[in-house]
């Protein structure tokens, strides 16, 4: 099983999520968050699941859908899995993963 880390971005992104979210209703914040993060545990067992964004030589950057969102993130040569990012799939991708 692949080892999961969120880096700093990431963890950032799903706090502005639960933020915008929470200012109409608390609630539906904790739910989406929470469920946002059941999705990219299962990367541990599933590294491949999201489709291949581009090559890295450290590995494949992949995007994982869900709901309204794309859960960016580096699956590495190590097979570790680097959570670069959680993105509102309005927003163009390619601002922030160059």
């Amino acid at each position: 099983m692949a080892i999961i880390r969120w880096t700093d971005e990431a963890y950032n992104w799903l706090q502005d999520i639960f933020q915008y979210i929470a200012n109409d209703n608390p609630d539906a914040a904790h739910r989406v968050v929470s469920e946002i993060y059941k999705n990219a545990q299962l990367l541990s067992k599933y590294p491949q699941s999201g489709s291949r964004y581009r090559k890295e030589p450290e590995g494949d950057v992949r995007i994982l859908l869900f709901g309204h969102y794309r859960i960016a993130y580096l699956h590495n040569v190590d097979d570790t899995i680097d959570i670069l990012g959680v993105f509102h799939g309005a927003l163009d991708i390619e601002k922030y993963l160059p």
